[in-house]
């Protein structure tokens, strides 16, 4: 029977098939041999052996077509850790005020999604504190990167059904600094949501004795939605320096144009993206993200 994982803790997984819903363990031969990263987890497409009492065991786990990962300590080396397989988008939430904007952050994820894979949609929160103009002078400049921007505030109703209708039949991963307002948003989606989604969010946030719960949580018109609080923590494990201009698309095209094949474009002559940079048609504040994760000095 085939099912989708939609949550993982202390070795069970929850599998959601079109039979109903299973508990299931691992089978023993998934277990065997050493393992560099998780066998299964939330998101993954799995056939299972439906047992009695709701129960099961996982038989075999699809190929994952994306995921986010993060390198987790492990005594015998690298493991990487599967944070949520499978996802269609990563929807980054980050408010116009209280919080302020935190720029170098929003680049930092949107340089996660490109290494991984995953599209990226922007949510700019709380317009009503600032106003949709300067809320637009703040983020207007990613729609031409190819990062949609979604202008939203509760109070206002303002751009929630359209959020919603891009989570509709996907699996979203939603999440954004604290205190952007994520929790309002998924609430004034649907009911509740963001109560369920803060709560294994806090959670999973705790101490390192507290379990671990990964968990999708469904939308009642279809598609899921699941947090990942710490995805700053995801670091730059898997990402070389001098890689790092590659998952910026405004400098992606550039880089061949600099004079030196090593160029860092922070200071070397003949250096292409500076100079795109000095005619405006790179954004400063993408540079200057750029200049600090490049040189360790990130947001």
């Amino acid at each position: 029977m085939r099912g989708l994982i939609t949550r993982t803790q202390s070795g069970f997984f929850t599998v959601e098939t079109e039979h109903g819903t299973y508990v299931c363990g691992l089978r023993g031969r998934l277990k065997k041999g050493r393992r560099q990263g998780d066998v299964a987890a939330v998101g993954d497409w799995v056939e299972i052996t439906p047992l009695e009492s709701r129960e099961g065991v996982i038989e075999e786990v699809e190929p994952r077509q994306r995921m986010f990962s993060r390198l987790a300590p492990n005594p015998r080396g690298e493991y990487r850790q599967i944070l949520i397989a499978n996802p269609d988008q990563v929807v980054l939430v980050f408010s116009c005020a209280e919080p302020a904007p935190r720029f170098g952050m929003l680049d930092r994820f949107l340089v996660i999604s490109e290494k991984h894979g995953v599209p990226a949609i922007i949510v700019a929160n709380k317009v009503d504190l600032v106003g949709l103009e300067e809320a637009k002078n703040l983020y207007g400049h990613y729609p031409a990167l190819g990062y949609p921007v979604i202008y939203t505030s509760v109070r206002q109703g303002l751009g929630v059904d359209e959020l919603h209708a891009h989570l509709i039949s996907k699996m979203s991963l939603f999440t954004g600094p604290s205190g952007v307002g994520k929790s309002s948003l998924l609430n004034a989606i649907q009911p509740g949501l963001g109560q369920a989604v803060r709560q294994v969010s806090q959670a999973t946030s705790k101490g390192r004795h507290t379990t671990v719960v990964r968990e999708l949580f469904r939308l009642a018109e279809g598609g899921y939605v699941a947090d990942t609080p710490g995805l700053k923590a995801l670091a730059f494990w898997d990402i070389e320096p001098e890689e790092l201009d590659g998952y910026f698309p405004e400098l992606r095209p550039l880089v061949h144009r600099c004079q030196f094949s090593n160029c860092t474009h922070e200071h070397e002559p003949g250096c292409a993206v500076r100079e795109q940079v000095q005619k405006g048609l790179v954004h400063p504040e993408r540079y200057h993200s750029y200049l600090r994760m490049r040189f360790g000095d990130e947001e």
